[in-house]
């Protein structure tokens, strides 16, 4: 009974081990994605599709609230990695390697994450207004 006690936590922290370095490389592609969208060489789909990703992922607002249980980390479990790796497959393999060892050496500075913070709240208080104009215009 013990052992079995014993082997459940240190399964659990493999687990937890595993997590943590998944987010941290996760954290890179990131990078790699802000890199990849400055440079010249990534096609205009890609950096569309770059930017809403992105967006997202850095966004305060989820899709999917956390709260709700087991679907509130939906989004975070599932939604953006995927959209991480269909942005990554967008992308020439030789220019993403680059912006890769890029996002390794050179951190984004705190300015222009400030800069995107407030184009994604911008965004979504666009939205908000969108969605109360409609409502106020077909059901009020």
């Amino acid at each position: 009974m013990v052992d079995r006690l014993v082997r459940s936590i240190m399964d659990q922290k493999k687990l937890l081990t595993n997590w943590k370095k998944k987010a941290s490389q996760l954290k890179y592609e990131i990078g790699a994605l802000y890199w990849a969208y400055r440079d010249t060489r990534t096609p205009w789909y890609a950096r569309v599709f770059m930017a809403i990703v992105i967006g997202y992922a850095l966004s305060p607002i989820d899709l999917i609230p956390d709260f709700i249980p087991i679907l509130g980390y939906l989004d975070d479990l599932i939604i953006v990695p995927t959209g991480i790796f269909l942005a990554i497959k967008m992308i020439p393999e030789g220019v993403f390697n680059e912006c890769r060892e890029k996002a390794k050496k050179e951190r984004i500075d705190s300015k222009t994450k400030w800069i995107v913070a407030g184009i994604i709240i911008l965004i979504w208080l666009l939205i908000i207004f969108l969605i109360i104009r409609f409502i106020r215009q077909f059901f009020i």
